[in-house]
Protein backbone atom coordinates (compact mmCIF):
# COMPACT_ATOMS: atom_id res chain seq x y z
CA UNK A 1 0.00 0.00 0.00
CA UNK A 2 2.72 2.64 1.08
CA UNK A 3 4.89 1.66 -2.41
CA UNK A 4 1.34 2.35 -4.25
CA UNK A 5 0.82 5.62 -2.52
CA UNK A 6 4.59 6.78 -3.19
CA UNK A 7 4.40 5.31 -6.96
CA UNK A 8 1.01 7.45 -7.29
CA UNK A 9 2.92 10.62 -5.89
CA UNK A 10 5.73 10.15 -8.07
CA UNK A 11 3.21 9.49 -11.41
CA UNK A 12 1.90 12.97 -10.48
CA UNK A 13 4.95 15.00 -9.75
CA UNK A 14 6.00 13.96 -13.12
CA UNK A 15 2.66 14.58 -15.12
CA UNK A 16 2.13 17.88 -13.68
CA UNK A 17 5.77 19.02 -13.94
CA UNK A 18 5.75 18.33 -17.47
CA UNK A 19 2.54 19.67 -18.33
CA UNK A 20 2.62 22.93 -19.46
CA UNK A 21 0.62 25.43 -17.64
CA UNK A 22 -2.53 27.34 -18.85
CA UNK A 23 -2.30 30.81 -20.33
CA UNK A 24 -3.53 33.34 -18.62
CA UNK A 25 -5.63 34.90 -20.61
CA UNK A 26 -5.64 39.09 -20.67
CA UNK A 27 -9.00 40.43 -20.02
CA UNK A 28 -10.65 43.13 -22.21
CA UNK A 29 -10.65 45.16 -19.14
CA UNK A 30 -6.84 45.55 -19.03
CA UNK A 31 -6.69 46.49 -22.75
CA UNK A 32 -4.51 49.21 -23.34
CA UNK A 33 -3.43 49.02 -27.10
CA UNK A 34 -5.00 48.75 -30.67
CA UNK A 35 -5.98 45.21 -31.88
CA UNK A 36 -6.62 43.59 -35.06
CA UNK A 37 -8.37 39.84 -34.65
CA UNK A 38 -6.84 37.14 -37.04
CA UNK A 39 -9.21 34.95 -39.12
CA UNK A 40 -8.42 32.51 -36.43
CA UNK A 41 -10.09 34.68 -34.15
CA UNK A 42 -6.83 35.61 -32.06
CA UNK A 43 -6.29 39.13 -31.74
CA UNK A 44 -2.58 41.00 -32.26
CA UNK A 45 -1.41 43.77 -30.19
CA UNK A 46 0.34 46.64 -32.10
CA UNK A 47 1.71 50.05 -32.41
CA UNK A 48 2.21 52.58 -34.90
CA UNK A 49 5.50 54.95 -34.62
CA UNK A 50 6.82 57.68 -36.96
CA UNK A 51 4.69 59.57 -39.94
CA UNK A 52 1.45 58.95 -40.77
CA UNK A 53 1.15 55.29 -42.75
CA UNK A 54 -0.53 57.36 -45.65
CA UNK A 55 2.29 59.67 -46.07
CA UNK A 56 4.95 57.35 -45.49
CA UNK A 57 7.81 56.67 -47.98
CA UNK A 58 8.67 53.33 -46.40
CA UNK A 59 6.92 51.20 -44.30
CA UNK A 60 8.60 48.91 -41.75
CA UNK A 61 7.41 45.96 -39.38
CA UNK A 62 9.53 45.19 -36.56
CA UNK A 63 9.62 42.01 -34.94
CA UNK A 64 10.90 42.12 -31.29
CA UNK A 65 12.89 39.68 -29.85
CA UNK A 66 13.09 37.40 -26.44
CA UNK A 67 11.29 38.85 -23.96
CA UNK A 68 10.25 42.09 -26.33
CA UNK A 69 7.17 43.34 -26.92
CA UNK A 70 5.72 46.08 -29.38
CA UNK A 71 6.71 48.59 -26.87
CA UNK A 72 10.73 48.69 -28.46
CA UNK A 73 11.73 51.61 -30.21
CA UNK A 74 14.60 52.27 -32.80
CA UNK A 75 17.14 55.15 -31.26
CA UNK A 76 17.04 57.66 -34.04
CA UNK A 77 16.31 60.60 -34.10
CA UNK A 78 13.14 61.82 -34.80
CA UNK A 79 14.16 64.45 -37.66
CA UNK A 80 15.96 61.23 -39.18
CA UNK A 81 12.23 59.66 -39.13
CA UNK A 82 10.67 62.33 -40.66
CA UNK A 83 13.01 63.32 -43.45
CA UNK A 84 13.12 59.76 -44.64
CA UNK A 85 9.24 59.34 -43.96
CA UNK A 86 9.36 56.14 -42.04
CA UNK A 87 6.14 54.49 -40.63
CA UNK A 88 6.99 51.84 -38.32
CA UNK A 89 4.63 49.06 -37.19
CA UNK A 90 5.67 47.11 -33.90
CA UNK A 91 3.73 44.00 -32.39
CA UNK A 92 2.97 41.39 -29.52
CA UNK A 93 3.79 38.35 -31.38
CA UNK A 94 1.56 35.69 -29.82
CA UNK A 95 1.37 35.11 -26.38
CA UNK A 96 3.23 37.90 -25.53
CA UNK A 97 1.85 41.11 -23.81
CA UNK A 98 -1.77 41.79 -25.33
CA UNK A 99 -1.91 39.72 -28.12
CA UNK A 100 -3.65 36.47 -27.70
CA UNK A 101 -1.46 33.07 -27.07
CA UNK A 102 -1.11 30.55 -29.97
CA UNK A 103 -0.63 26.84 -28.42
CA UNK A 104 0.41 25.58 -32.34
CA UNK A 105 2.96 28.59 -32.60
CA UNK A 106 5.22 27.90 -35.52
CA UNK A 107 8.22 29.38 -37.67
CA UNK A 108 5.54 29.50 -40.31
CA UNK A 109 2.85 30.62 -38.43
CA UNK A 110 4.46 34.03 -37.24
CA UNK A 111 5.42 35.15 -40.74
CA UNK A 112 1.35 34.79 -41.59
CA UNK A 113 0.90 36.60 -38.20
CA UNK A 114 2.63 39.32 -40.07
CA UNK A 115 0.84 39.15 -43.34
CA UNK A 116 -2.54 39.42 -42.24
CA UNK A 117 -1.31 42.40 -39.65
CA UNK A 118 -0.18 44.68 -42.73
CA UNK A 119 -3.10 43.53 -44.28
CA UNK A 120 -5.45 44.43 -41.31
CA UNK A 121 -3.99 47.85 -41.26
CA UNK A 122 -3.87 48.49 -45.07
CA UNK A 123 -0.39 48.87 -45.52
CA UNK A 124 0.01 47.81 -48.96
CA UNK A 125 1.53 45.46 -51.35
CA UNK A 126 4.92 45.28 -49.96
CA UNK A 127 6.53 46.04 -46.70
CA UNK A 128 10.01 46.18 -45.28
CA UNK A 129 10.66 43.38 -41.72
CA UNK A 130 13.40 43.98 -39.50
CA UNK A 131 13.53 41.67 -36.74
CA UNK A 132 15.85 41.46 -33.34
CA UNK A 133 17.77 38.78 -32.32
CA UNK A 134 15.06 36.17 -32.02
CA UNK A 135 13.02 38.05 -33.86
CA UNK A 136 15.27 37.21 -36.72
CA UNK A 137 13.88 33.82 -36.90
CA UNK A 138 10.16 35.51 -37.64
CA UNK A 139 11.86 37.08 -40.79
CA UNK A 140 13.40 34.13 -42.11
CA UNK A 141 10.09 32.77 -42.10
CA UNK A 142 8.51 35.56 -43.92
CA UNK A 143 12.10 35.39 -46.41
CA UNK A 144 10.44 31.62 -46.93
CA UNK A 145 6.89 32.14 -46.99
CA UNK A 146 6.11 35.20 -48.15
CA UNK A 147 8.36 36.85 -50.04
CA UNK A 148 5.97 38.21 -52.40
CA UNK A 149 5.42 40.67 -49.91
CA UNK A 150 8.27 41.83 -49.03
CA UNK A 151 10.27 45.07 -49.88
CA UNK A 152 13.61 44.36 -48.22
CA UNK A 153 14.68 42.65 -44.74
CA UNK A 154 16.93 43.41 -42.20
CA UNK A 155 17.99 41.07 -39.59
CA UNK A 156 19.88 42.29 -36.52
CA UNK A 157 22.16 39.76 -34.32
CA UNK A 158 19.53 37.08 -35.75
CA UNK A 159 18.38 33.82 -33.78
CA UNK A 160 20.79 30.76 -34.95
CA UNK A 161 19.34 27.44 -35.09
CA UNK A 162 22.05 24.99 -34.24
CA UNK A 163 20.00 22.10 -35.44
CA UNK A 164 19.92 23.30 -39.45
CA UNK A 165 20.85 20.50 -41.72
CA UNK A 166 22.83 22.88 -43.47
CA UNK A 167 25.34 23.92 -41.41
CA UNK A 168 28.98 21.85 -40.75
CA UNK A 169 28.35 19.54 -37.82
CA UNK A 170 32.14 21.34 -36.93
CA UNK A 171 31.23 24.51 -36.95
CA UNK A 172 27.63 24.36 -35.09
CA UNK A 173 29.49 22.19 -32.33
CA UNK A 174 32.15 25.10 -32.08
CA UNK A 175 30.00 27.73 -31.99
CA UNK A 176 27.53 25.64 -29.58
CA UNK A 177 30.03 24.73 -27.05
CA UNK A 178 30.68 28.41 -27.11
CA UNK A 179 27.58 29.03 -25.11
CA UNK A 180 27.51 28.98 -21.24
CA UNK A 181 26.65 25.04 -20.27
CA UNK A 182 23.86 25.78 -18.74
CA UNK A 183 22.11 27.34 -21.97
CA UNK A 184 23.40 24.48 -23.86
CA UNK A 185 21.07 22.20 -21.82
CA UNK A 186 18.35 24.71 -21.65
CA UNK A 187 18.46 24.62 -25.92
CA UNK A 188 19.60 20.47 -25.97
CA UNK A 189 16.19 20.29 -24.01
CA UNK A 190 14.11 22.45 -26.38
CA UNK A 191 15.07 20.58 -29.52
CA UNK A 192 15.31 16.91 -28.29
CA UNK A 193 12.70 16.72 -25.50
CA UNK A 194 10.36 19.81 -25.52
CA UNK A 195 7.58 17.73 -23.68
CA UNK A 196 10.04 18.66 -20.63
CA UNK A 197 11.10 22.00 -21.24
CA UNK A 198 8.40 23.39 -18.76
CA UNK A 199 9.57 21.26 -16.17
CA UNK A 200 13.72 22.23 -16.97
CA UNK A 201 12.31 25.81 -16.96
CA UNK A 202 10.61 25.63 -13.52
CA UNK A 203 12.91 22.68 -11.19
CA UNK A 204 15.81 24.54 -9.28
CA UNK A 205 18.42 21.91 -8.94
CA UNK A 206 19.79 22.94 -12.08
CA UNK A 207 20.50 26.80 -13.73
CA UNK A 208 18.22 26.89 -16.85
CA UNK A 209 18.28 29.84 -19.30
CA UNK A 210 20.98 32.76 -17.87
CA UNK A 211 19.19 35.39 -19.57
CA UNK A 212 15.93 34.77 -17.27
CA UNK A 213 18.63 35.40 -14.23
CA UNK A 214 18.45 38.35 -12.45
CA UNK A 215 21.62 40.06 -12.53
CA UNK A 216 23.52 37.33 -15.08
CA UNK A 217 25.66 39.10 -17.55
CA UNK A 218 27.77 35.99 -17.73
CA UNK A 219 26.73 35.90 -21.71
CA UNK A 220 27.66 39.67 -22.41
CA UNK A 221 30.58 41.43 -24.10
CA UNK A 222 32.35 43.42 -22.36
CA UNK A 223 30.97 46.31 -24.84
CA UNK A 224 27.14 44.71 -23.91
CA UNK A 225 28.31 45.49 -20.05
CA UNK A 226 29.37 49.41 -20.72
CA UNK A 227 25.96 49.33 -22.41
CA UNK A 228 23.40 47.91 -20.20
CA UNK A 229 25.20 50.35 -17.76
CA UNK A 230 23.84 53.55 -19.97
CA UNK A 231 20.27 51.64 -20.38
CA UNK A 232 17.21 52.97 -18.88
CA UNK A 233 16.29 49.43 -16.23
CA UNK A 234 13.07 48.12 -17.39
CA UNK A 235 10.99 48.53 -14.46
CA UNK A 236 9.38 45.39 -13.08
CA UNK A 237 5.45 46.15 -14.29
CA UNK A 238 7.01 46.13 -17.39
CA UNK A 239 8.37 43.13 -17.15
CA UNK A 240 4.89 41.82 -15.82
CA UNK A 241 2.64 42.91 -18.47
CA UNK A 242 5.02 41.32 -21.49
CA UNK A 243 4.85 38.24 -19.74
CA UNK A 244 1.18 39.15 -18.29
CA UNK A 245 0.10 35.49 -20.23
CA UNK A 246 2.90 33.32 -18.69
CA UNK A 247 6.58 32.64 -19.22
CA UNK A 248 5.47 29.27 -21.05
CA UNK A 249 3.07 30.91 -23.40
CA UNK A 250 5.88 34.05 -24.15
CA UNK A 251 9.00 32.88 -23.29
CA UNK A 252 9.55 29.25 -23.32
CA UNK A 253 7.28 28.89 -26.54
CA UNK A 254 9.55 31.19 -28.01
CA UNK A 255 12.59 29.45 -27.50
CA UNK A 256 10.97 25.81 -28.53
CA UNK A 257 9.16 27.29 -31.70
CA UNK A 258 13.15 28.00 -32.79
CA UNK A 259 14.91 25.36 -31.65
CA UNK A 260 12.00 22.92 -33.14
CA UNK A 261 11.29 22.00 -36.50
CA UNK A 262 11.10 24.73 -38.94
CA UNK A 263 10.06 22.78 -42.06
CA UNK A 264 13.04 24.31 -44.15
CA UNK A 265 16.41 25.30 -44.11
CA UNK A 266 18.51 28.46 -44.93
CA UNK A 267 19.84 26.97 -47.68
CA UNK A 268 15.67 26.54 -48.71
CA UNK A 269 15.02 30.38 -48.94
CA UNK A 270 15.53 31.87 -52.38
CA UNK A 271 16.47 35.50 -52.71
CA UNK A 272 13.48 37.44 -53.57
CA UNK A 273 15.10 40.24 -54.64
CA UNK A 274 17.09 38.75 -57.67
CA UNK A 275 15.57 41.64 -59.91
CA UNK A 276 17.45 43.93 -57.92
CA UNK A 277 13.93 45.52 -55.90
CA UNK A 278 15.21 44.98 -52.61
CA UNK A 279 17.63 43.82 -50.36
CA UNK A 280 18.22 41.46 -47.71
CA UNK A 281 20.82 42.25 -44.60
CA UNK A 282 22.16 40.21 -41.71
CA UNK A 283 23.82 42.90 -38.80
CA UNK A 284 26.29 41.08 -36.39
CA UNK A 285 28.03 42.07 -33.73
CA UNK A 286 31.58 40.18 -33.62
CA UNK A 287 31.68 40.31 -29.52
CA UNK A 288 28.30 38.77 -29.84
CA UNK A 289 28.58 35.94 -27.03
CA UNK A 290 24.49 35.57 -27.62
CA UNK A 291 24.68 34.80 -31.12
CA UNK A 292 28.18 33.66 -32.24
CA UNK A 293 29.37 35.91 -35.46
CA UNK A 294 30.31 32.09 -37.75
CA UNK A 295 27.51 31.18 -38.52
CA UNK A 296 26.10 34.32 -39.44
CA UNK A 297 29.00 34.86 -41.35
CA UNK A 298 28.81 31.36 -43.02
CA UNK A 299 25.52 31.48 -44.19
CA UNK A 300 26.39 34.70 -45.55
CA UNK A 301 28.77 33.34 -47.69
CA UNK A 302 26.39 30.11 -48.67
CA UNK A 303 23.63 32.98 -49.67
CA UNK A 304 25.47 35.51 -51.50
CA UNK A 305 22.40 37.82 -51.67
CA UNK A 306 22.32 38.58 -48.03
CA UNK A 307 24.64 41.61 -47.34
CA UNK A 308 26.68 40.68 -44.42
CA UNK A 309 27.90 43.54 -41.80
CA UNK A 310 30.13 42.32 -39.16
CA UNK A 311 30.12 45.11 -36.43
CA UNK A 312 34.18 44.43 -34.50
CA UNK A 313 33.97 45.90 -31.08
CA UNK A 314 30.45 45.20 -30.17
CA UNK A 315 28.04 42.49 -29.16
CA UNK A 316 24.51 41.66 -28.85
CA UNK A 317 23.21 45.29 -27.77
CA UNK A 318 24.37 46.59 -31.21
CA UNK A 319 20.79 47.76 -31.74
CA UNK A 320 21.11 49.85 -28.82
CA UNK A 321 24.27 52.16 -31.09
CA UNK A 322 22.25 55.19 -32.56
CA UNK A 323 24.87 55.84 -35.38
CA UNK A 324 24.30 52.27 -36.22
CA UNK A 325 20.53 51.55 -36.16
CA UNK A 326 20.99 55.11 -38.45
CA UNK A 327 23.26 52.94 -40.88
CA UNK A 328 21.10 50.07 -40.70
CA UNK A 329 17.79 52.02 -41.72
CA UNK A 330 19.71 53.64 -44.79
CA UNK A 331 21.10 50.21 -45.85
CA UNK A 332 17.65 48.98 -46.20
CA UNK A 333 15.69 51.64 -47.53
CA UNK A 334 18.00 54.08 -49.75
CA UNK A 335 20.34 51.21 -51.25
CA UNK A 336 18.14 48.16 -52.53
Amino acid sequence: MILQIVLVCIVSYIYFALRPPHAKRVSASSINSPRVKLRDGRHLSYKEQGVPKEQAMYKIILVHGFGGSKDFTIPVSREIIDNMGIYFLSFDRAGYGESDPYPRRSVKSEAFDIEELADKLELGSKFYVMGISMGGYIVWSCLKHIPHRLAGAALVVPFVNYWWRSLPADLAKETFEMLLVQDQWTFRIAHYAPFMFNWWMSQKWFPSLSLLEEGNISSLSPSDIEILKNLPTTPPQVKERIRQQGNYESLYRDILTGFGEWGFDFMDVNDPFSKGDGSVHIWQGREDRIIPYQINGYISEKLPWIRYHEIPDIGHLLFSNATLCEDILRELLLFP
